[in-house]
């Protein structure tokens, strides 16, 4: 294995104390699985029948098609296709889930939650047409969840999904229509992209590839709503000042990480670890209890209650090889199976929440929405027992942590402009973008992927377009990487940004009393939460009455990885944003669905998906990006 795998050193220097230790982790089994199968990559193999699997010759010496007649490209839009419908119904399972509670809630069969933003409640339901005048709190909250509900079951093809219709300006959504690219119905959505996909329907790529855009919508519409009622239930977030990397695991404490995607057990988690704090420190912890957070469970609570965030995805094994992680609780996606045996090591509880996400070996708490309290109070018993049973002899503890502002919301960001112009908060922001202080905006999201150094790209990246005068927002495990290297702060704009834009956060910094710039890159959330950004950009575009492919707003994809990742790539072209990936994805084996989604796509939705593995390269492909949207608007 190479001597540097990260970006990060804390995981640098805790790989080898693995290694010595006997344990793998995930750049090991990467390893292991070189050289990885060249079909797979590119994304001629087929195993939707039991005929095969099946594979085509890339070469055009062996096999052309698949044993149906299904050829390179179809086969490669179907692969695609079905990864986005995955990643559709895990974002939208996630937002299905937020307001089934919010309905259980507003009926009395959710006690341990309340409405903790009322005002962004009342924003929600104006927003879907709802009137709230004379309306109690919970009768507001039913009439949202049931109307969001509607967006998963309407029957109605003529009708829209209300989340998306309400969220996106006319323009785009008057373009989205003549493709026929809309959902009405989420699941419905997901479901259209597996009977297609079924041996022997669609066969056209093309077509295909319509119904992969209409199923990332149907994904963009559940992040959207998963976002706002999260916010309704637990609070929009507003900045934050926390920590970030493995150095924020304590000896002296009683450490429970939360990991995966969902705030609704882990925000009670730490509720009740305040509770608890006493039965930790009669059990030894002098510090308590501190719970930290992996992934993009993690990002929800750092955003919303300023919990220090330990590490990202790649490096979730290495919390545990601390040795002094207690505890760490799951809820779903992005959870590595292996985190058991690697626990076989530790005295770390492996604790599982979801009905849909067990591991064997993992202990399992059920959660469900009428008894959230109690299973969070189990859960943090467990990890007090685990703390007594640590072995010093086995503690590995990192130095490594830097200072993160988070919980920029668009209501936080747009709060803060605010703060220099009351009366039209965008005004400042515009007005910059017009005068090319700010060239433009680029959204960081995605995953890590153990195919390039990780979190390096993310860096490389954002200080690139920094000193171009960029204004960076960014989600997911890439603001986890981002977090990590000391680049959410002021400190940060002070070295790396170029002079206009250091003096644009400054104005804004200072104007909202921070006696400095604001952080060089905006924390906004986890991956579920990139729609954040979209209602930024929305804003934006509504004021200036264009489009959002006329903005010079662009997205980058470092690290891609899950199926979630292309999903939200697909709406995020669909959208009309260029929108790179760092990562080559599984489709070169068919000239067609390459062809249409880095160039035949601009033509349909404004967007296309740049492929550049170089992050030197990838930067400059964005700048030129920027640019010549700012060309378009005559800037």
């Amino acid at each position: 294995m190479s001597n540097k795998v990260s970006h990060d050193e804390a995981v640098n220097l805790m790989i080898p104390i693995a290694q010595r230790a006997g344990i793998e982790t995930v750049w090991d089994r990467y390893e292991q699985q070189q050289p990885q199968c060249g079909f797979g990559s590119l994304g001629v193999c087929c195993r939707v029948c039991w005929q095969g699997p099946c594979r085509i010759d890339p070469f055009g010496e062996g096999p052309q098609t698949g044993i149906c007649g299904a050829d390179a490209n179809t086969i490669v839009a179907r692969n695609l296709v079905r990864g986005i419908a995955a990643g559709t119904a895990a974002h939208s399972g996630h937002g299905k889930h937020i307001a089934l509670t919010l309905l259980e809630l507003s009926e009395g069969h959710a006690p341990d939650y309340s409405v903790k933003d009322e005002a962004k409640l009342q924003r929600v339901a104006k927003l879907l047409g709802i009137s709230v005048e004379g309306k109690e709190v919970m009768e507001i909250a039913k009439e949202v969840a049931e109307k969001t509900l509607d967006d998963f079951s309407r029957q109605d093809e003529a009708i829209p999904c209300t989340w998306l219709e309400n969220t996106l300006p006319k323009e785009r959504l008057a373009k989205l229509g003549k493709l026929g690219a809309k959902p009405h119905n989420i699941d419905g959505a997901v479901a259209d992209i597996m009977a297609r996909t079924h041996i022997g329907t669609d066969a056209d790529p093309v077509n295909l590839l319509l119904g992969g855009i209409k199923s990332a919508l149907a994904d963009y519409t559940g992040m959207y709503l998963g976002t706002e009622l999260s916010d309704v239930l637990f609070g929009t977030p507003q900045p934050v000042v926390s920590s970030a990397n493995l150095g924020v695991i304590k000896e002296n404490a009683v450490n429970i990480a939360v990991n995966g995607h969902n705030p609704l057990l882990s925000e009670l988690v730490v509720d009740v670890a305040a509770e608890m704090n006493e039965e930790a420190k009669k059990a030894g912890a002098d510090e308590g209890i501190n719970i930290v957070g992996i992934c993009c469970t993690g990002n929800e609570v750092l955003m919303r209650r300023g919990v220090s965030l330990a590490t990202n995805f790649l490096s979730q094994e290495l919390a545990v090889v601390t040795g002094a992680l207690d505890a760490m609780v799951v809820d779903v996606q992005c959870i590595m199976p292996s985190l058991t045996k690697v626990m076989e090591c530790f005295h770390t509880e492996l604790i599982t929440t979801m009905p849909t996400c067990k591991i064997a070996g993992a202990t399992h708490v059920e959660f469900a929405t009428e008894t959230a309290a109690e299973s969070a109070k189990e859960i943090v018993r467990l990890s007090i027992e685990a703390y007594k049973r640590r072995n010093s002899a086995k503690i590995n503890l990192s130095d490594k942590k830097s200072t993160v502002y988070a919980g920029f919301s668009a209501e936080a960001i747009v709060g803060a402009l605010a703060m220099v112009d009351e009366n039209d908060p965008l005004k400042p922001l515009i007005d910059n973008i017009v005068n090319g202080n700010i060239k433009g905006v680029a959204l960081l999201a995605g995953c890590n992927n153990p195919q390039v150094v990780q979190d390096a790209s993310f860096t490389t990246i954002a200080t690139e377009l920094a000193k171009n005068n960029v204004l960076l927002l960014a989600t997911g495990c890439a603001a986890g990487a981002l977090a990590k290297g000391g680049l959410m702060t002021p400190e940060a704009t002070e070295e790396y940004a170029g002079d206009t834009l250091k003096a644009v956060l400054t104005a804004i910094g200072q104007a909202a009393g921070l006696n400095g710039p604001l952080p060089l890159i905006l924390h906004m959330g986890s991956c579920v939460d990139n729609t954040r950004a979209v209602a930024v950009a929305t804003a934006l575009a509504n004021k200036l009455g264009v489009d959002l492919d006329k903005l010079p707003v662009v997205a980058s994809a470092a690290e891609c990885m899950s199926e979630k990742a292309m999903a939200i790539g697909t709406w995020a072209v669909s959208l009309g944003l260029p929108t790179h990936l760092g990562v080559v994805p599984q489709v070169l084996g068919s000239p067609v669905v390459t062809e249409v989604l880095t160039e035949t796509v601009k033509g349909l939705t404004g967007g296309y998906f740049m492929v550049e593995t170089n992050p030197q390269a990838a930067a400059a492909k964005l700048l030129a990006a920027i640019e010549e949207r700012r060309a378009g608007l005559g800037l």
